[in-house]
């Protein structure tokens, strides 16, 4: 075992764990820690990975060799290898100096490995002053019912073809926010259906894949999802419409929670706000 619990528990403000991103915090153990090592070499997807929806070889792995734990504060770098290299490091603990020395590990680790760039990421937790980057944030099942949406809002394949038709341009006006990506994967793979707001035939807000998978400890957990609504049709609920549209479909297929994560200050980030969500802690990346 690399990771000693009593080391890395103290410091863990915010449930996140270098690939696999933010973990209920049921499921925040050693354990977790020790298995994302145990994949890095051969680069396996764990069964609860939420990236294994997207291809057959986890693309960001950990660095076992470059891990620096100590009592009072742990670095855990990654190399991702999709679009370049890029190397992040985790900064764990309280310490003043904390960013600076993950800063120095991850252009360290950049050079050796050629990559084109390299950050530092501090998970904060819920309690921190003036956020900035993501919010982490959690919408359980088990302690509220969701509201239905009323909106206009349906699976994309139930709308008529000259509606579905336009789901393209949609795709491309917000390709930014992932939908050619996710326009991608469902023609060469499919994946679990897309909800979409309509106005005037046509299509301008979705989100999607709506997908339920286990989490580390077997709880079926509504996975993530694109989110998006086009600028010109903003304002008028549809965001709303939608996410609840969203979390209808998880609880009623059983899933126990979703967790979300939304650029602090943003209109998503507003909307989970509103909706009551529980803010579970922050993700701060820099740039070194």
């Amino acid at each position: 075992m690399l990771f000693r619990w009593d080391w890395l528990r103290p410091v863990l403000t915010a449930p996140v764990v270098p690939t696999l991103g933010p973990v209920h915090p049921h499921a925040l153990t050693v354990d977790l820690f020790e298995a994302t090592l145990l994949v890095a070499a051969d680069r396996r997807f764990l069964p609860y990975d939420k990236d294994r929806r997207w291809g057959n070889e986890k693309q960001e792995v950990l660095l076992p060799d470059d891990v620096v734990h100590h009592p009072d504060h742990t670095l855990i770098p990654t190399l991702l290898t999709r679009g370049g290299r890029t190397v992040k490091v985790f900064a764990y603990g309280h310490r003043g100096d904390i960013l600076d020395q993950a800063a120095e590990l991850a252009a360290k680790i950049a050079a050796d490995h050629g990559a084109a760039s390299a950050r530092v990421v501090r998970p904060l937790g819920p309690e921190t002053p003036h956020p900035r980057g993501v919010r982490i944030q959690l919408q359980d099942f088990t302690a509220r019912h969701g509201l239905p949406s009323v909106g206009p809002v349906r699976r994309l394949e139930d709308w008529p073809a000259p509606v579905r038709g336009t789901f393209t341009t949609f795709v491309q006006t917000m390709a930014a926010d992932g939908f050619a990506f996710l326009d991608r994967q469902m023609k060469a793979k499919g994946c679990g259906p897309v909800l979409v707001a309509v106005l005037e035939d046509r299509v301008v807000g979705a989100i999607g894949p709506m997908e339920i998978g286990p989490d580390p400890t077997g709880v079926a957990q509504l996975m993530p999802q694109y989110f998006a609504v086009r600028p010109e049709a903003r304002g008028c609920g549809l965001g709303r419409h939608l996410w609840r549209a969203a979390m209808c479909w998880g609880q009623t297929r059983g899933a126990a929670y979703q967790l979300l994560q939304t650029e602090v200050g943003g209109a998503s980030d507003h909307l989970c706000r509103a909706e009551g969500l529980t803010t579970l802690g922050f993700l701060h990346t820099r740039t070194v």
